[in-house]
């Protein structure tokens, strides 16, 4: 039976039999619509696409739909202004290949992230990207649906999947690495609690390498309003650290609110080194000495492994580069 599918296409009407319903309830849940399907039955027939690997006519699909040519983007949240310049590269990317971008954000609780990566899919995209860190059982979903697809910017391999990101404990040990070189032992990190945050690594590598002790660790959320809180905390603690690394730019601009709200002067008081390199980085003062992200060349790394997949998982890795400015207590550009 199996080796009969894989002599010809698998149709719609192949997927009906195996899930014991009919074909107008397979359109309705490829097409999400225009009838509402039971989620039991729903599962079935999902399953059966899976299993007997059907992928609808594309030229059809394309005239229904409009998704010729199309990757759909799954992104935590792309009003962070990292999320957004990672957007904006992976979508020129595709326009330079003559693709375009369909993007959902995976931070909408009304709705799972599996029923969003399913719902992407079905929309006969010709590949999925995916820059949001994956559950187990999230990434086992993208396997199976077998699409090409790549995990962009997560915390080391992801095993299984085509994978680019950037060497986060590298950058972050270069970054801490120069503020020890400013003469500061007393450094903190704040960033996030989430799981394998390979910067917070870095962090306590590059100290323990120097001999210095660990300094203050706060975890706070990857937003404005984090660093700000993590700030607060960090000068109503009655000891502040002589440098911070912070997990983010926007983490960083936070924390540069809360101390000029209380009169701390950066780099005078306390010096600060951030991830990402974002364009705000560049327009607060003290403008950010941050671990740059290079996001075109990522972006372009993604969608190329979209376009020609590789036989089994791959993993593209890149280099976090310094750029100075003032926050950490370099001079001025120029002067």
């Amino acid at each position: 039976m199996a080796d009969e599918r894989r002599s010809r296409s698998v149709t719609r009407a192949d997927v009906a039999r195996y899930a014991g319903v009919s074909t107008a309830v397979v359109s309705y849940v490829l097409n999400d619509g225009p009838k509402r399907v039971a989620p039991l039955t729903k599962e079935r027939v999902l399953d059966a696409v899976r299993v007997l690997g059907y992928r609808p006519n594309a030229a059809a699909r394309a005239l229904s739909m409009g998704s010729a040519d199309m990757f759909g983007l799954l992104v935590h949240d792309n009003r962070s202004p990292f999320f957004a310049e990672l957007c904006h590269a992976l979508d020129q990317a595709s326009a330079d290949r003559g693709r375009s971008l369909l993007i959902v954000n995976s931070d909408r609780t009304q709705v799972a992230t599996s029923e969003q990566i399913r719902d992407l899919v079905s929309r006969q995209i010709g590949g999925l990207i995916i820059a949001d860190v994956l559950t187990a059982g999230e990434q086992g979903l993208v396997e199976s649906l077998r699409i090409p697809s790549v995990v962009i910017g997560q915390f080391g391999e992801t095993e299984g999947l085509h994978g680019v990101g950037v060497d986060f404990c590298a950058g972050a040990r270069v970054a801490v690495e120069h503020l020890i070189g400013h003469g500061y032992h007393d450094i903190a990190f704040v960033g996030s609690a989430a799981r394998y945050d390979e910067r917070e690594r870095g962090w306590s590598e590059a100290l323990a390498a120097a001999r210095l002790p660990l300094g203050q660790l706060l975890h706070t959320p990857f937003s404005y309003q984090g660093g700000y809180e993590a700030g607060m905390r960090l000068v109503q603690g009655g000891r502040m650290p002589r440098a911070v690394l912070a997990a983010s730019d926007q983490i960083a601009i936070g924390m540069l609110t809360a101390f000029g709200e209380r009169g701390v002067r950066v780099p005078d008081d306390v010096a600060i080194v951030s991830f990402d390199g974002t364009v705000s980085a560049d327009y607060v003062w003290p403008r950010l000495t941050t671990a740059m992200q290079p996001l075109q060349r990522m972006a372009d790394a993604a969608v190329q492994a979209l376009i020609e997949p590789t036989e089994g998982p791959s993993y593209q890795e890149f280099s976090a580069q310094l750029r100075l400015r003032e926050s950490c207590g370099c001079p001025p550009a120029g002067s």
